[in-house]
């Protein structure tokens, strides 16, 4: 008898091998491959029709979809057995990828009946992923560990992660919007003057029935008026973490270019992870791993240069513009504009304005270079002598972008601020400032704005002649000290260029290790941008505590 039940047991396991081996597609067989075949797919309802509950089916396996969007899947039949007339089982194989070294592989198991209407996989949240019944959900998330902080040249704290607190106003939610913006006025007052009943009822009325972010504070202005601010109706608070300024008094354009190269150091060093979603339970993490904290960053940035900018660019009443670089580094000591400027748009490192007198010393050098008279350079051997002076370069700076200038006729891809559309010469307050440094350093200065991440020349160019370099510092020496900006010759060691284009004024030297530019558009004054050169190195002369 047990002979008997052996031959029959290796008779059926024989027959089973058979069919999975030689594949026999049976119309069984036939339905798995189509709901394999949707589900790669990516169609929920074509791999929930063939199913034996196709609504629950359709939302499960959309939602996955969903949740793993940014994924790509490869699902197989690695095994499938027709157990009799009106039954079967299959395995199968799925592999999702989300990117470089992140995988996500495993087995699920299945069954196929034969029902009324015909085959079906009998439904079950655990053929598309394990253990995903229950009511969860799954997802592809992004793993962080702590962000990092960002400190200035000097090691003094420059940004890190705060909760900012988005103070909305629903008007759903408002009986009486008056009360409502009287009540917030008067809450906001001590931190957020400007943030009026009046403003937030115009902000309403200006896009009727949506909600409006009255303001946004820092977490420690919040905490100060939170319980006065928790029972005034139609008022959310949305907290966000957000890398800002750690000194509220620097606002510099830089610090959006730090958020930039401080989000690359953290999706370099992200981790990420599979998680189901438990309704009681929470997260439940199936797959990836954690990223491992990032280096904290260093910017090129000086606070204390960064506070003079500020209290020179505010002198003006037109749009007025400075950035501050170290010639021996590259490093974007500072960069700042005034409200004016700043309406503008990026005038500091976008700013593309007529160059005017500005490039004299460039013609010069270039006169010298080809060894004509300085009258004579065409806009083509200008535009060479401004690169080997890093105007134009072809510069990769990881998070920062920026223009320098554009000599000649060509300006594809350049927007100019104003001017005439017939100049052909433009630069930038962040051009005059490189043009300042490579004087300074006697080649071209490529700028950057993280310690350890240096610029990219993409098109190197060969430094000018010791001798050009020696007579454009003499040219700049002389104009401090008996020319157009002999006001700022009290300032030991400047040299530099007072130049004009139409109504607008530039300033751009260096002193020591420090090269900087001065734009004012619209100048009501001959001497402004000269004016506000004056209170930026004074500034710069006052201990960092005095500010």
């Amino acid at each position: 008898m047990l002979a008997l039940t052996a031959v029959v047991v290796m008779a059926v396991t024989v027959a089973i091998t058979a069919f999975v081996v030689n594949g026999s597609r049976t119309d069984a067989r036939g339905l798995v491959d189509d709901f394999v075949a949707a589900l790669d797919n990516r169609d929920p309802s074509a791999a929930a029709a063939v199913t034996s509950y196709p609504s629950a089916a359709e939302g499960a396996i959309g939602q996955m979809f969903d949740g793993l969007s940014d994924g790509t899947v490869d699902y197989e039949v690695s095994q499938f057995v027709e157990l009799n007339s009106e039954s079967g089982y299959f395995t199968l194989s799925a592999a999702w990828n989300f990117g470089e070294g992140k995988d996500w592989s495993y087995q699920v198991d299945g069954a196929v009946r034969k029902l009324g209407v015909g085959w079906r996989v009998s439904w079950d949240p655990d053929i598309i992923v394990p253990d995903l019944g229950g009511g969860r959900t799954v997802h592809h998330v992004r793993t962080d560990a702590a962000p990092p902080k960002i400190f200035d040249r000097n090691g003094r704290l420059l940004m890190e992660e705060q909760t900012i607190n988005a103070v909305v106003l629903d008007p759903a939610a408002m009986p009486d919007p008056g009360a409502t913006t009287a009540r917030l006025a008067e809450v906001l007052a001590p931190v957020a003057p400007v943030i009026t009943a009046q403003l937030m009822q115009e902000r309403l009325a200006s896009d009727p029935g949506n909600r409006i972010t009255a303001v946004k504070l820092r977490d420690q202005d919040y905490q100060f008026l939170e319980s006065d601010m928790a029972s005034i109706p139609g008022v959310e608070v949305i907290q966000t973490p957000t890398l800002i300024s750690a000194d509220r008094r620097i606002s510099t354009p830089l610090l959006d270019s730090l958020r930039s190269a401080w989000q690359l150091e953290r999706d370099r060093t992200a981790g990420w992870a599979v998680t189901l979603e438990d309704p009681e339970d929470g997260p439940i993490q199936v797959a990836g791993f954690q990223g491992p904290p990032p280096p904290d960053l260093n910017a090129m940035v000086d606070s204390q240069v960064q506070l003079a900018a500020k209290e020179a660019v505010v002198t003006t009443g037109t749009p007025t513009a400075l950035v501050a670089i170290q010639p021996s580094t590259g490093g974007v000591l500072a960069a700042d504009v005034n409200n004016w400027a700043m309406e503008l748009g990026p005038v500091a490192t976008h700013g593309m304005y007529s160059a005017g007198g500005t490039l004299d010393p460039v013609r010069l050098a270039a006169g010298l270079d080809k060894g004509i008279d300085s009258s004579d350079v065409s806009s083509e051997d200008l535009a060479e002598t401004g690169r080997r002076l890093g105007l134009g370069l072809d510069v990769t700076v990881p998070g920062f972008d920026f223009q320098t200038g554009q000599i000649g006729n060509t300006r594809s891809g350049v927007v100019q601020f104003a001017g005439s559309d017939n100049d052909d010469a433009l630069i930038s307050p962040m051009g005059a400032a490189i043009l300042a440094a490579s004087v300074a350093r006697g080649e071209a200065v490529a700028p950057s704005i993280v310690q350890g991440q240096p610029a990219t020349i993409n098109d190197p160019v060969d430094a000018l002649p010791p001798h050009v370099v020696d007579a454009m510092r003499g040219m700049m020496a002389d104009n401090v000290q008996k020319g157009p900006a002999s006001f700022l010759r009290r300032h030991g060691g400047l040299s530099g260029v007072a130049a004009a284009s139409g109504d607008d004024r530039w300033f751009y030297g260096y002193s020591g290790d420090i090269a900087f530019a001065v734009f004012v558009a619209d100048a009501d004054g001959g001497d402004r941008a000269i004016k506000v050169a004056d209170t930026f190195l004074s500034k710069l002369a006052q201990p960092y505590d005095a500010f």
